[in-house]
């Protein structure tokens, strides 16, 4: 996650956790400001974000030739500035044919001082932007592991708010502090690289020699400083395990640490390790990284053993934006350490997006919805209203537009990919509504462990999580994908119901957001009876088809009815009417009358043959169970003005203040 949380001074400090010793995971969040804060954040506002410069197919398809398997960083930094100067080794594996040339991005601001393959200087390469291809001495034979070095030095790109290395000042502590933000195509703004999503290294080093007393922070374990002439100290981190290249990162600042450690069952102690300015940092973040230890132990409870136990988790703090935060795998760089449901959303990406990445940035919403639904996990722990709060809030923020697909068909295009909208609110939405779908916890919860043990150090597509809910589901859910994955919009639904006796009758008509694109929801809906005892029911109803009709056997009077009211699918604002002919017009109820009506098809006007001799009120229902027209007949009046319909098929009935119905069905053409 990027430029996602900016909440600025609508958190201030009003989100707090206390922690019950009773309990594994025990939140309170004050007010619901929090959570609201949390879901009105801002999407990236700069204009400056784009894909890489990489936009040329034949490149991708040369780097797509290699395997990579390691990567390690021999970097000079400064907390001051943003130039670089070192090697990154890249070592990789062949595919089915010898490799002639090397492939890989890198910015263009840098100079490329060699490149050394299988210890033979590359005699030559072609620039072009952030694509540059190397001709090899020797030619790697297919299926061959080999290495490629490749010295460089320069100064990263500082003209865009949404760089990816960035030297800024903090005031509190009086000094800059460097860091890295990559996420999603930025990478190769400060090393080499291959920036594929699907292609995760195995492992990587990351050595950096800096200044003393600056600290650097980066992923995996510490594993020696090397004291060096000048001054200068090489940190060298070492991480063992698979990881995607923009979780790779570096944060340089004369940092002091504050440990503290997780306790997951069946698991070592697990240090979370974090980097701060200062001790006043320390004091003023305490109570939230306090909190840092039981969440953790909560997600391994929910989804499966934290995936870095061996290394470590992390934070590095920043003087970036409030909200701003990058789940770099085991370390996480934010600016802020105020908002806990922040901290959740980081840290549940070390299961969603960290262990288990998406093969594309088509399916980001596997990372960032994910990521959202920790927060919300943490929230519902023990505070459902604030729970609440996030599911209404990312529904509002879903249905601000009609449309809009989950699915990003631009993957070179960074804003697209980091939509909070789409990539954020809808995908942790389409994550509930599973759930939902699934109707039981256990089968969630073993559909999350099952991905993740599956997948675990690798990548993986929307289809790889469908097959896992259809395998607990027992069922195929391509309908639900088709629907909420590849299609737009969302559901509306008019429900009138009426009680006769100890029978509820109960009519839904579904109306849709983005017609043109996706025309129904197939989808199960709660209905929240309220019964005049003060108690009430939920009953869970299909809505197979626009209009869907119910009875119910009830025991008691109805006295409301409310439409998903615990907010577990996305849907608009409908209404809800009781209506005392719906008893006569619903199968289980008296038999409606038939009218008869002509000419068929009609066009101005509908004539009305035996019109009962009284007022009435005259109904038409289109095929999607809208009510297209509504018109008073006097008594005697037989003729009904159809000239606004469009063509097509509709349903007509009559009203009496008694509740009396007749019915007809005719064709406008």
């Amino acid at each position: 996650m990027k430029n996602l949380f900016r909440l600025g001074g609508l958190l201030a400090a009003a989100c707090s956790f206390s922690f019950s010793p009773a309990a594994p995971l025990s939140v309170k969040l004050p007010t619901a400001q929090s959570a609201a804060s949390f879901l009105r954040a801002a999407a990236p506002t700069t204009a400056a974000l784009r894909g890489p410069l990489t936009t040329v197919p034949r490149h991708q398809q040369q780097m797509a030739r290699y395997d990579v398997k390691y990567y390690k960083l021999d970097l000079a930094l400064e907390n001051t500035s943003v130039a670089v100067a070192g090697s990154v080794r890249m070592q990789a594996r062949n595919g089915g044919a010898a490799l002639d040339s090397l492939a890989f991005e890198l910015y263009p601001t840098y100079t490329i001082d060699s490149v050394v393959v299988q210890g033979r200087r590359a005699p030559g390469w072609r620039r072009v932007n952030g694509d540059v291809s190397a001709k090899l001495a020797v030619a790697v034979p297919a299926g061959q592991l080999f290495n490629a070095l490749i010295y460089y030095h320069g100064t990263a790109p500082s003209e865009r708010p949404d760089r990816a290395l960035h030297s800024s000042s903090n005031a509190a502590s009086g000094f800059n502090v460097l860091y890295s933000f990559s996420q999603p195509l930025e990478a190769y703004e400060w090393f080499p690289c291959k920036q594929v999503v699907s292609d995760k290294a195995d492992s990587s080093d990351v050595w950096v020699t800096t200044t003393l007393p600056n600290k650097v922070g980066s992923n995996g374990v510490l594993q020696r400083v090397t004291p060096l002439p000048g001054g200068k100290a090489r940190y060298e981190w070492k991480s063992r395990h698979p990881i995607a290249y923009y979780l790779i990162s570096v944060a340089v600042a004369p940092y002091v640490e504050y440990t503290n450690y997780a306790h997951p069952a069946g698991s070592p102690a697990i240090p979370i390790v974090s980097y701060l300015y200062n001790q006043a940092a320390i004091d003023e973040a305490r109570p939230q990284l306090d909190l840092v230890p039981a969440m953790l132990e909560n997600f391994a409870s929910l989804v499966g053993p934290y995936p870095f136990a061996n290394e470590k988790y992390g934070h590095c703090l920043v003087p970036a934006e409030p909200g701003d935060a990058l789940e770099n795998q085991t370390m996480t760089t934010l600016g802020s350490f105020e908002n806990p449901l922040l901290l959740a959303h980081e840290l549940f990406h070390h299961w969603f997006g960290n262990n288990v990445t998406c093969a594309s940035w088509q399916d980001i919403w596997l990372n960032e919805g994910f990521a959202d639904y920790g927060a919300y996990l943490t929230a519902a722990a023990t505070s459902p209203d604030d729970a609440r709060t996030l599911l209404d809030g990312a529904a509002e923020l879903v249905m601000s537009e009609p449309g809009g697909t989950m699915r990003v068909s631009d993957t070179l295009n960074a804003r697209r990919i980091l939509d909070q909208r789409l990539s954020y609110k809808k995908g942790a939405l389409v994550i509930h509504m599973l759930r939902y779908l699934l109707n039981d916890d256990t089968k969630f919860f073993r559909a999350l462990r099952t991905y993740q043990s599956t997948y675990a150090g690798r990548a993986a597509r929307t289809r790889d999580l469908q097959r896992i809910f259809e395998a607990e589901a027992g069922r195929s859910l391509q309908y639900f994908f088709d629907q909420w994955y590849q299609g737009e919009g969302y559901p509306t639904f008019t429900v009138r119901w009426n009680q006769s006796g100890n029978t509820l009758y109960l009519q839904s008509s579904e109306t849709v957001s983005m017609p043109a694109v996706t025309p129904f929801f197939d989808t199960e809906v709660d209905y929240k009876l309220s019964f005049a005892d003060g108690t009430s029911q939920i009953v869970r109803l299909r809505q197979g088809q626009p209009v869907s009709g119910y009875s119910l056997a009830v025991a008691g009077t109805v006295t409301g009815l409310e439409v998903d009211p615990q907010q577990w699918i996305l849907n608009g604002e409908g209404t809800v009417t009781r209506d005392p002919a719906l008893v006569l017009g619903t199968r289980g109820g008296a038999a409606a009358a038939r009218l008869s009506v002509y000419p068929v098809p009609c066009r101005e006007y509908l004539r009305l043959v035996d019109v009962p001799a009284r007022s009435l009120q005259a109904e038409v229902w289109d095929a999607t169970g809208r009510v297209v027209l509504r018109q008073p007949l006097s008594a005697g009046a037989d003729r009904l003005v159809t000239a606004g319909l469009p063509a097509g098929v509709y349903h007509l009935r009559l009203l009496d203040g008694q509740g009396q119905v007749s019915q007809a069905r005719f064709i406008r053409e």
